[in-house]
This record gives C-alpha cells, sequence and structure tokens, in this order.
C-alpha cells in the first residue's frame, strides 16, 4: 500500500460515499503523525514481504523469503538458521504478561503474519509438505506447525489457510473438493484447542460460528474461514457459512485481547491490497483498502489514544500509478476524462508499469501496433485490467519508500525517513517490553512507590497492509 495506493483509495472511499473524493479522509489520515519507511531487504533493492515483514515486527532488517530470522540466514537452507533466530514484538509482549493476536485476510501462515510467531528460512514453508526431505531432517519445522508448537500464548488467530493445518486425507468442512496438505498425519487445528483450557477455548470456521462467540467467556479464538486466503470482499459470503469481515476479525480481537490488564499487541494486516494489485485489478485492491479503512475506524473507536499506540504502515509498495489530467471527482476507476493518449485512444487514470494487464496491450501491438481501445469497455468492472507496460503473469512490488501513520503513546517518534526496522523499537520502547524500560517508571508525587506503565499496541501494516494495535495498561 504506496502512497499512489492511499491517494486513490482515498477517492474511492469518498465517492463510495458520494462525494468527489479528493477532499476525503481516510481513517487513518487523521493520525497526527507521519513518516517514510524504507522498505529494502538486505538483498534486495525492491522488498518481499518475509523480510519486510520481519523488519517492522523484529526490528532487523533481513533476507527476502525468511521470516524471523537475521541477515546470516541463507534463503531454503536449514543449517544456517543457527543462532540467526530473532524476538518479534509478539514474542516480547507475551514475556511481558500481555495478550496477543494476529488477523489476516491471508492464510494465517503466508509471510506477514508468519513473521510474528516463526522463525524459518523459506516463506513459503506453509505445511510440513512443503518442506525439502533434506532439509526437515536438519529439523527445521514448517510454519503452521511453529504456530502451535511454538507461539502457544498467541491468543487470537484469525485469518484463512485450513490446508495448512490439515492432514491430506481430511476434506475441507465448507468445500469437500478440497483437503489438507499435511503429509504427517497431524491435524494442527485440534491440537491448537488441545493446548489451551477448554472451557475458554474455541475453534470456528465461518461466521456464524464466529459471530456467536461470547467474548466475555472466551478468551483463546482460532478462526481459519478459507482453505486458502479469504475470499476477496468483492467475493465475500456473508451468509451463516460464509467469512466474517476484516472490520468484523478486528473487532473481536480487540473485545477478547482488552481483558488483559497489562495491555496486548494485535497485528491486523489487509492482506488482499497486495494481491490485487499482483492481478493487475486496481478495483479489488482499492476495495480492499476500503476494508482496512473500516478496519483503523473500528480500532480507533473501541480504544483511546491515551493508552493505545495505533500504527498504519506498509511492508512495501507496488508498481501502481495514479495520473492524466481527469476532472476533480472523475471516477478514480474511469478513463481520464480531459482526452487521450497521441496514439487518440482513451487510456485510464490508474496503471501498472507491469502485469497482467500489459498481456493485452502486447497481443494488440504485435497484431495492431496500437494500444487497447478502451473505448465502451467498462473499466471499473471488479474484473478489468488496468493497461501495463511489462507483461508479466503478475504484477511486481515497487521499491519506494511507503508510509508510517501513527496516533497515541509516542506517536511523536515516527518523523522524517526511517529505516522499516524502526517501527518495532518504537513499539517495543512505547509497550515497555523488551530492554530500555527505565522510562516506563512513573514516580507518585509525595511517594517513593514506582507505577511501571505496560502499553498496547494495535499495528495495521498495509499492503499487505497492517495494523499493530498497542493498548497501554497500569500495573
Amino acid at each position: 500500500m504506496g502512497v499512489a495506493t492511499v491517494s486513490a483509495g482515498r477517492i474511492y472511499v469518498g465517492q463510495l460515499a458520494g462525494k468527489t473524493g479528493e477532499e476525503f479522509q481516510l481513517s487513518w489520515e487523521t493520525f497526527p503523525h507521519v513518516a517514510l519507511s524504507k522498505t529494502y531487504n538486505t538483498d534486495a533493492q525492491v522488498a518481499d514481504s518475509a523480510g519486510t515483514a520481519c523488519a517492522f515486527l523484529s526490528g532487523v532488517k533481513t533476507k527476502a523469503g525468511v521470516v524471523g530470522l537475521d541477515n546470516h540466514v541463507e534463503r531454503g537452507n536449514c543449517a544456517s538458521t543457527e543462532s540467526a533466530a530473532v524476538d518479534s514484538i509478539v514474542h516480547l509482549s507475551q514475556r511481558a504478561g500481555k495478550s496477543t493476536g494476529i488477523v489476516t485476510t491471508a492464510r494465517v501462515t503466508h509471510a506477514t503474519p508468519a513473521a510474528a510467531y516463526a522463525r524459518c528460512p523459506e516463506r513459503d514453508w506453509e505445511s510440513n509438505s512443503d518442506i525439502p526431505e533434506e532439509e526437515a531432517a536438519l529439523g527445521c519445522k514448517d510454519i503452521a506447525l511453529q504456530l502451535v508448537e511454538n507461539a502457544t500464548e498467541v491468543q487470537v488467530v484469525l485469518g484463512g489457510g485450513r490446508r495448512e493445518f490439515m492432514p491430506n486425507t481430511t476434506a475441507d468442512p465448507q468445500n469437500k473438493k478440497y483437503f489438507g496438505k499435511r503429509t504427517d498425519k497431524r491435524n494442527l487445528i485440534d491440537e491448537w484447542v488441545a493446548l489451551r483450557p477448554e472451557n475458554t477455548t474455541q475453534y470456528v470456521y465461518n461466521k456464524g460460528q464466529f459471530d456467536d462467540i461470547d467474548t466475555d467467556k472466551i478468551d483463546y479464538l482460532l478462526g481459519l474461514f478459507d482453505h486458502t486466503h479469504m475470499d476477496y470482499e468483492s467475493e465475500r459470503d456473508t451468509s451463516y457459512d460464509g467469512d466474517p469481515s476484516l472490520e468484523e476479525m478486528t473487532e473481536k480481537a480487540i473485545e477478547i485481547l482488552k481483558k488483559n490488564e497489562k495491555g496486548y499487541f494485535l497485528m491486523v494486516e489487509g492482506a488482499r491490497i497486495d494481491h490485487g494489485h499482483h492481478n493487475g485489478q486496481a478495483y479489488d485492491a482499492l476495495n480492499e483498502l476500503n476494508q482496512l479503512h473500516l478496519a483503523v475506524a473500528k480500532a480507533k473507536e473501541m480504544t483511546s489514544e491515551d493508552d493505545t499506540l495505533i500504527i498504519v504502515t506498509a511492508d512495501h509498495s507496488h508498481t501502481f500509478s495514479f495520473g492524466g489530467y481527469p476532472d476533480r471527482g472523475n471516477p478514480i476507476l474511469g478513463l481520464v476524462n480531459t482526452g487521450v493518449g497521441s496514439d487518440g485512444l482513451p487510456y485510464t487514470t490508474l496503471a501498472y508499469a507491469n502485469g497482467p494487464g500489459a498481456n493485452k496491450v502486447s497481443h494488440s501491438f504485435n497484431a495492431t501496433n496500437q494500444r487497447p481501445n478502451n473505448t465502451g469497455v467498462d473499466t471499473e468492472n471488479k474484473d478489468y485490467e488496468q493497461d501495463a507496460l511489462v507483461p508479466l503473469a503478475l504484477e511486481t512490488h515497487a521499491g519506494e519508500d511507503v508510509a508510517i501513520y501513527a496516533t497515541g503513546p509516542m506517536a511523536h517518534l515516527f518523523h522524517g525517513v526511517h529505516e522499516q526496522n524502526y517501527i518495532m523499537h518504537v513499539m517495543k520502547y512505547a509497550s515497555c517490553v523488551g530492554y530500555n524500560k527505565e522510562h516506563c517508571e512513573i514516580v507518585d508525587n509525595g511517594t517513593n512507590d514506582a507505577t511501571v506503565h505496560y502499553p498496547t499496541f494495535l499495528t495495521f501494516i498495509i499492503s499487505i497492509s497492517v495494523l499493530l494495535i498497542q493498548r497501554f495498561s497500569d500495573l
């Protein structure tokens, strides 16, 4: 979710509300502190989501494709992981007695959520069947197994990806044509539930079950709502057998986690903004941004800036552009209404530097030496692929800086241009976890007694997009 996505998304959401759009403010655009984040990986000028997530969650920049490990690791090499493990803000929060949660519209074992709890030299090792035998023999565990065995105190886990937790002999409960991926015969969903107190633990896999949860009674919640990634909002089934929205998952997570007097950390990822861009479909990217807008608004409504730091940022950008000279209020997904290209053909306000949209362009050039003629084409349709320059099966990430928006305690520490790993150090400092906690002790006037303040975090890292929420409570 680069700046172009935020700007175009602002107009899109504003136009959904019946406005011209340009004057609209997204829920995080009211935050008082803004900075920029440099997103490169240690071995990549344009980053991937694993290395960037490791940076903002663990405070250490690392290579593309690895999670929870520092730069000494070699991607896909289990032997290289020795002494390379790093602690994430989730690990530190748990050790401080805080509650922790993960919400995503991707698989909960996908790169960004995985970086919150797992340590793995290959982001794609989500299930045991993904790991080469020779690497598994060296002791590397798949990411789903680590969520169960290594992160037993993550209290709330909501997203997609049931297949990574189910045996390959077990049919998916919502769609019997799909089966699990695990070849070790383990059902990690059952194991996750069995590790927690029976009366306060619940597993759900559809919206109806999710809606019926009594958050006053449930302290541990695992929700896996799809075989793989959750559906785009434009395709989401809202019935009992369907999926909850990102906003609904955010609300439920906060209701459960806020019961801890020591505070909590919650990461909320609007993952499918990224997926919409990869498919070259601006409609889905911006529609998913709207869902993040609603989730952040819900988080703001449920928390106080006096004790809750909310950060909204992105792990990386995309090759998404927003240009031409359209009139004020022109449909953001539409054609530029003030002219045509020098070839006499209309063009859209939004486009990509590369991606699947270039395949139709290349075909047209080969046949007629002309761009596709979008006259009469419904460019606002959710399945429309914006024109692109370089033909690729999937559009790529982009390398420019992304924004950081923050409000609440210590939000002022975001200013200027930061290395991406700086984000985690602000969260750690603000929430009084890890080292350097002297500032957390406040002596009351007239006494010698120190009160230690332990905050909470709510982080939205967007762009995969994420909301990191940390609420600060007194002990």
